[in-house]
Parts: C-alpha cells; structure tokens; sequence
C-alpha cells in the first residue's frame, strides 16, 4: 500500500486570520454594554440588571444551542455549520444598530446574536483539526482565542468612546457596520479543508452522541469541566459587571473600560507566548497547574485593590495566565477525548462555563454589600480558584500531545 502524503498549506494563515476575525466580532458584540451599564440603564430607563441582562442572554441561550451547535459544526463543517451562525450574526447585528433606540429591538437582536454564538465558538478545534498538524493546533487555537480577546478589549475600551462621541445608537450601527464587513469576508475566504489533510486524520470518528458517552468516561475532561466551570464563570462575571465591580471603590467608567482592556490585552500577550511554548514542550497538564495557581493572587488584587496602578497591573497579570490557558485546555480536551469530535469537547467546556456565568452573574449582584460592593462574592471566587488548584493537579499529561500523534 502506497503511504499517505499530508500537505501543510499556507492558506491556512488566511483562513485562520479570516476565521479569527468572526471570532473578534461576536465578543465585541457580547461586550458591548458592559462598560456602558449604568449609561445605558438611564439611555432606556431600565435597571441596571435589565442592561446586564443582555450580556447575560449569551450564556442562558448558549445552554440551549450549544449541543445542536456542535452537531452542525461536526456534521456540516465550518464553511456551512458555522457560517450559519457567522449570517446570523451579522443580521442581528445590524438590525441592533439600526432599531437602537427600543430597548425591545436591542434585546431581540442580542438573543438572535446569542443564538449564532455557539457555532462561532464550538468550531476553534473543528478548524484547527482541520487546517493544522497537530503540533500546530494549540498554537492555532490560540490565536482564534487572542482574536476573541482583543474583541473583548475593543468592546470595553472602544464602546465608552464611541458613546460619548455618538451616543448609544450610534455607536451600535458603527458596530453593525463592522460586523457586516467581517461576516462577508468570512463567507468569501473562509474554506472548509484544504485539498488534502495536513495530518493523519481517522475516518472512524465517533458522531456527536456517541462521542459525548465517550467523553464523559474520561476522568481527566472531568476534571477539566470543573476547572472550566469555576474559571470561565468566574471571567464571564467580572467582564459583564466590571464597571459595576470597581465603581464602589471610586473608579470611573473610563477606568473600568481601560481595566477591562488591559486583562484582554494580558490575555494576548499570553496567548502570543503560552500556547506555542505548549506546543514545542509537548506540554498541557503544567500550564493548567499555572495558570489556576497564578489566578489567586491576581484575583485577590481585583477584588481589593484601591489604587488605580495596583488595579490595572493585576488585571493584566490575570489575563496573561488566565486567559492563554484557555486554548490550551481546548486543545489537551480534543486529545484527551479522541475519538470524539473536536466541537463536542470543546462545546461542553464552554457550557460548563456558561452554566457557571449565570449563576456567578446573578451571585455577584444578589450578595453586594450594602455601599453597592460585590466584594463578598468576589471573595467566594478567589475560594473556587484555591478549588481549581487542587483539582489542576489531579489532572494526567496527554498521551497523544507526549507521544506525538496525530488526529
């Protein structure tokens, strides 16, 4: 029998720029409102909740969309699966800027936006997987996830500016505009593989169910979904209430946005330096140990700091460790729970996160002390991250990263 040949192409830096560039825009879209809560709140005459709400509605429909979003993923690839969800994006994007003044059409183009999440962010693994040798793949992944960062970044950063300069519907359709021009890009260069596979690939995959009974019998991914469900909770909940955690302490809305952007731009630092250190070591299991270890201290100083310098060097230190690991746990989970497909590990971990940001979203606002303070939750984080420590050392190297296989 003839050997396989497998051809690494460099189109796939262009798919992956282009696939990034989705990535970016669905977070600047779900971060929108955060640094603008109480803004926002006296623009519509809502509360203050009812604003968090529309951040909040990502996570509630993730918990719905996020199995069926998987399975569109793996069966249909990421040219149709998540160029459905790319399409629904950018409809809802523009209908929320360009019917902005009702409260009533910004909720329903948030929850058509968090109906196309789940297909833009279950399918960093399907690609990866796809377009890259597998000792490219956490590398891969973490630029995706640095796209979602600086997406992040550009939200909290950006948003306040473009309010102050345009008011809320304004900034909104210069959001639907850009979103737009991102979605149509991604339909026309974005393909689903490329000629030939760039690695060994088994044709034998198990389909979405009978990967998930396979997943659930790996011991390391459950620990791993813990991990998930403390970590990703406790980075939803600090992203959507950061104005509102820091203000109490005499931070300004400006600050809280520059807060904000700082942990993202930690987080692409980390992203440029952790995943591809991951990759040439043939490690996983000690940057999950890193990670969760240096979350604790950055953590603490979030939840107390009261000097502004002390305040923007612990969010970024908080996003270099905390947030690079991210692509990294993504990838050890598609090792670890081979055969199952790369959207399904990758989906339950971020509905794990999911599930956890809805109840730490709701913890943060029902246990404010009473000058307004979230401190005492805070405090219950800063116990889940000394919980994700111990179980981080639970955990077992991947066999397939260690012995350089394939998938």
């Amino acid at each position: 029998m003839e050997k396989q040949t497998y051809t690494i192409y460099k189109y796939r830096w262009i798919v992956l720029f282009f696939f990034s560039m989705i990535q970016l825009v669905m977070q600047m879209l779900w971060i929108t409102f955060a640094p603008i809560t109480s803004e926002a709140a006296e623009f519509y005459q809502v509360s203050a909740m009812q604003i968090g709400l529309l951040s909040m509605l990502f996570m509630i429909v993730y918990l719905f969309v996020s199995i069926p979003a998987s399975w569109a993923i793996d069966t249909y690839g990421i040219r149709r699966g998540v160029g459905f969800g790319v399409i629904l994006t950018g409809i809802f994007a523009l209908t929320r800027g360009f019917a902005s003044d009702s409260f009533t059409w910004v909720l329903i183009s948030m929850i058509g936006i968090a109906i196309a999440q789940p297909f833009i962010l279950n399918s960093i693994t399907a690609m990866a997987a796809r377009w890259f040798p597998l000792e490219e793949r956490a590398t891969a992944a973490g630029i995706a996830t640095l796209a979602q960062f600086i997406g992040i970044m550009a939200g909290l950063a950006v948003t306040p500016l473009l309010t102050i300069e345009y008011g809320i519907p304004g900034m909104l359709k210069v959001y639907g505009v850009i979103a737009l021009f991102f979605v149509v890009t991604y339909l026309v260069f974005v393909r689903e593989k490329p000629p030939t596979p760039p690695a060994e690939v088994d044709t034998e995959r198990v389909l979405v169910f009978e990967g998930l009974k396979h997943i659930f019998k790996q011991p390391n991914m459950i620990i791993l979904l813990i991990i998930f469900f403390f970590g990703l909770g406790i980075f939803n909940a600090v992203t959507t209430w950061i104005e509102q955690m820091i203000a109490p302490r005499g931070f300004s809305i400006v600050q809280a946005g520059n807060l904000g952007a700082l942990i993202m731009v930690g987080g692409i630092i980390g992203c440029l330096v952790i995943p591809p250190i991951s990759d040439k070591k043939r490690k996983r299991k000690f940057f999950v140990i890193l990670s969760t270890i240096l979350t604790f201290p950055t953590l603490v100083g979030l939840t107390f700091a009261t000097t502004y310098p002390l305040l923007l060097v612990s969010g970024f230190v908080f996003g270099f460790f905390f947030l690079s690991v991210g692509p990294i746990i993504f990838q050890y989970s598609a090792e670890i729970c081979y055969p199952a497909p790369e959207a399904t590990s990758q989906g339950l971990l971020m509905l794990a996160g999911q599930i956890s940001g809805i109840i730490f979203i709701f913890g943060m606002d029902m246990f404010r002390s009473e000058d307004g303070a979230m401190t005492p939750f805070l405090i219950a984080m800063i116990v889940m991250t000394i919980v994700n420590i111990l179980f981080a050392t639970r955990l077992s190297e991947s066999k397939m990263i260690e012995e350089g296989a394939v998938s």
